[in-house]
């Protein structure tokens, strides 16, 4: 199986078990958690081209990749 640039394990690696904890434990991170992978994994595709798009699409998604990242991190700060 192909490794997809950007994945949460590989953003957050000094914090994968809190991570993992968190996602099991709170539905409100678990979502974003979610949300971040469907967006990484929909770019991911794009720019693989197996599934090709008009660029103001991809920069939709980047933007909020980037948005749900900070999220993500806030939060693990807290």
């Amino acid at each position: 199986m192909m490794r997809i640039p950007h994945a949460l394990r590989d953003e957050f690696s000094q914090e994968i078990q809190l991570l993992e904890r968190l996602i099991k434990s709170d539905p409100e991170f678990g979502r974003l958690a979610a949300s971040y992978e469907e967006v990484n994994n929909e770019i991911y595709r794009i720019e693989s081209e197996e599934a090709p798009t008009i660029d103001e699409v991809l920069e939709t998604l980047k933007k909020r990749r980037l948005m749900l990242k900070d999220q993500i991190t806030a939060f693990l700060r807290r």
